[in-house]
């Protein structure tokens, strides 16, 4: 039994400890600049991989929340309104809530699948589908 007991602690030594995190999913912050009147989201299609959604539709969801009208050109978004991150910031996490994050089980790992006319976040995690209320 000595020898398990060597060989157990051992092992302990060896693990590697895991951090207790309550939230693993933290979205990028925006990096953005405003030229006149026009808000520059530079890093949109980082914040869009992340998500594991299209650039275009968190692109559509920015503009319809934020009122403002925009393209996107060489992996930014450009708002014609003059906007603080902040308020891009907390548009982003609504988004995530709305279209990633699982109602059920509360991970980041969903996908959007449309039946009968109608849109689910359905979880690769726990299996979960519940219907997107939001449209875009």
């Amino acid at each position: 039994m000595e020898n398990y007991e060597h060989l157990l602690e051992q092992a302990y030594k060896n693990v590697k400890v895991v951090e207790q995190s309550s939230e693993r999913f933290e979205v990028p912050k925006v990096i953005g600049s405003v030229e006149g009147k026009n808000t520059i989201i530079s890093n949109i299609g980082e914040i869009a991989g992340y998500l594991r959604r299209p650039v275009e539709h968190l692109a559509k969801f920015l503009q319809k929340e934020l009122a403002a009208s925009g393209k996107i050109e060489k992996d930014r978004l450009m708002l014609n309104t003059k906007l603080n991150s902040a308020k891009v910031n907390e548009k982003i996490q609504s988004y995530s809530k709305e279209f990633v994050i699982c109602n059920e089980c509360g991970k980041p790992d969903t996908e959007i699948v449309a039946e009968k006319g109608l849109k689910f976040k359905h979880c690769l995690a726990c299996g979960a589908k519940s219907p997107i209320k939001s449209k875009i």
